[in-house]
């Protein structure tokens, strides 16, 4: 991809699913077209780097979507968690962000996925119904269930194992490692 020198991808969930997947969902072009369509599941999580837009240690791309979420060493399984994404505007819900983890054989790996899709638009459409009923079967009426967006990552082992369960900001570590200068002796 040729992006500007600086570009940096960091979109929230409601970014990620009202500009990029709704958009990919109803065949309208995104500018940048920087997310890339990758059939994840036949990658491993590290085999991603080079496949998918990295940003940091997270992968970004599009993908089918799919029940069956098999590679060729494990599988992509839910931890049971999905989360509604709304509109910080409206607070209309716009989408889904379900988790997942990757198992090799029966263990539990690091690799976290979160899967973004579009909500079921079969409640909303209530009275489309009739009339794509009568549409002809060339009609142009985007399929949300068909694309997610995929955000995966290796969780770092080091964060579990915090001792306060308090996250530093580099600030604040700067300021901390202050402190040893006392120790240092100064010619």
């Amino acid at each position: 991809m040729n992006l500007p020198p600086g570009f940096r991808f960091f979109p929230t969930d409601e970014e990620l699913v009202v500009h990029f997947l709704h958009r990919k969902a109803s065949l309208l072009p995104c500018h940048p077209d920087v997310i890339p369509d990758l059939d994840l599941y036949h990658y491993d999580p590290w085999d991603l780097p080079g496949k998918a837009l990295g940003e940091g240690r997270q992968w970004y791309f599009y993908s089918r979507k799919t029940q069956e979420r098999v590679t060729s060493n494990g599988y992509w399984g839910s931890m049971g968690m999905d989360e509604p994404i709304y509109t910080s505007s409206t607070h209309k819900k716009v989408g889904i962000k379900k988790y997942l983890t990757f198992y090799l054989g029966d263990s539990q790996t690091n690799w976290i996925m979160q899967e973004y899709s579009l909500p079921d638009s079969s409640s909303s459409s209530s009275r489309s119904s009739k009339r794509s009923s009568r549409a002809s079967s060339s009609s142009h009426k985007p399929d949300y269930s068909k694309w997610v967006i995929c955000r995966v990552y290796e969780q770092n082992c080091s964060e579990e194992e915090d001792d306060d369960g308090i996250e530093l900001s580099c600030l604040d570590e700067v300021f901390l490692s202050l402190d040893d200068l006392d120790e240092v002796s100064l010619p």
